[in-house]
């Protein structure tokens, strides 16, 4: 689950260029441990900024802009940095580091040098994703590299919303164009930055039923959610409801890990599903892998987490199960900045 912050700490300061000043106050993470143990509000913390060398190097410049931070969006990836699982790929390059990577806010400091095409200049809001680790937004002033800025906010959004959808959007996105016309589609996680966005896109193709898996089914029920059907999984498995075995699923979106190895076992035990074939046209997607919380310190072990798993399953619900399961794909929620 996403959560966003709106950073109390600068709502009666007008807005300044980062130069006017040198340190700001941020959330820094002292080590790898607990959120609730690591993570201090500092004060003095140095900003970062475009004319300083060992900020920025002065070659790279060009590709970055310096903005005053109004919200940022916290999510899964920032708690696995923090937690060390990712280290070796993901962690800080030193103690103490500023989390959070997905964040909106004012533009106050672009290069001399930066690209005359770019669709931003000083004073525009922005919303942008994290460049290479979620790291560098929880604080008053962030770097964010041009690449990453997915857009300019409408006046009418708030920074809170646009934060919320640095990554959660093209996650969104990415599975958003399975979706067709007239499906019938159940999103597991649908309480999440990706599945409350989905419940809405489902609506923007034209499904004809959208039922979401909740901890908090009352929520989905209301707007801008609207389902038409909702599940707590604490209270009630959704892969054994009768109801939607009678009526299956063209889409089962699974943005909560683990809905696979479920339909693998009601498959080998010959329960009914709740979605249909890959012959019926049956689809599952996913971003996930099996579990929601992984440990990799290698590129090889990201590749059996996520790759060679992936494209296994790909082949054979093409090939082999297709009488028995769905479709398998899984779905990259990075995009290029274009399709954003």
């Amino acid at each position: 689950h996403f959560e966003t912050y709106q950073l109390p700490l600068q709502s009666n300061m007008a807005m300044e260029p980062a130069t006017a000043m040198t340190t700001m106050k941020a959330c820094q993470g002292s080590g790898y441990g607990a959120p609730q143990d690591m993570l201090r509000v500092e004060t003095g913390v140095k900003i970062p900024s475009l004319a300083l060398a060992d900020s920025i190097p002065k070659k790279q410049r060009k590709d970055w802009a310096i903005i005053k931070v109004h919200a940022v969006a916290l999510a899964p990836g920032d708690c696995r940095v923090l937690s060390g699982k990712t280290a070796p790929l993901q962690g800080p390059p030193a103690f103490p580091y500023v989390p959070g990577g997905d964040v909106c806010g004012v533009i106050t400091e672009l290069d001399d040098e930066a690209p005359p095409d770019l669709p931003f200049k000083v004073g525009d809001k922005i919303c942008a994703m994290f460049h290479e680790a979620p790291r560098g937004a929880l604080g008053e002033y962030a770097a964010v590299h041009a690449s990453s800025v997915c857009s300019k906010v409408p006046d009418n959004v708030r920074s809170t919303d646009a934060a919320s959808l640095g990554s959660s959007g093209p996650a969104a996105i990415a599975l958003f164009d399975r979706i067709k016309e007239g499906d019938r589609v159940l999103i597991l996680g649908a309480g999440g930055g990706d599945g409350s966005l989905l419940c809405q896109l489902a609506r923007i193709k034209k499904a004809s039923f959208v039922a979401g898996v909740s901890s908090d089914p009352h929520r989905l029920t209301e707007k801008p959610l609207a389902v038409d059907a909702a599940v707590d999984y604490t209270k009630e498995d959704p892969f054994s409801k009768e109801e939607w075995q009678s009526n299956k699923f063209d889409v089962i979106i699974d943005l909560a890990s683990g809905g696979w190895l479920k339909l693998l076992e009601k498959s080998k035990s010959g329960k009914a599903s709740i979605v249909k074939t890959a012959n019926e046209g049956g689809r599952y997607l996913t971003l996930c892998p099996d579990e929601p919380s992984f440990e990799a310190h290698t590129w090889w072990a990201i590749l059996k987490i996520f790759l060679f798993p992936a494209l296994w399953r790909a082949m054979y619900s093409r090939l082999t199960t297709r009488g028995r399961l769905p479709k398998y794909t899984m779905r990259s929620g990075f995009l290029q900045k274009e399709q954003i």
